[in-house]
């Protein structure tokens, strides 16, 4: 499997969904806050499904 996101914007999807868990958790924010489970799925696995649906590819490297 091929990855599609680069080093950067894998670094703020980690960031941001590790931000909206951690509000949502803490009930700052509503539960929409849990949305940000994907975003962080996403930075960790450097695959998005988004991006394979738009022929988007933010890495150098596209190999697994």
């Amino acid at each position: 499997m091929a990855y599609n996101v680069g080093g950067v914007d894998r670094i703020l999807r980690i960031f941001v969904g590790l931000v909206l868990v951690v509000l949502a958790v803490t009930h700052t924010v509503g539960i929409w806050g849990w949305v940000g489970v994907v975003p962080l799925a996403t930075g960790l696995f450097g695959r998005c499904p988004a991006y394979t649906l738009f022929g988007i590819k933010t890495c150098k490297s596209a190999k697994a």
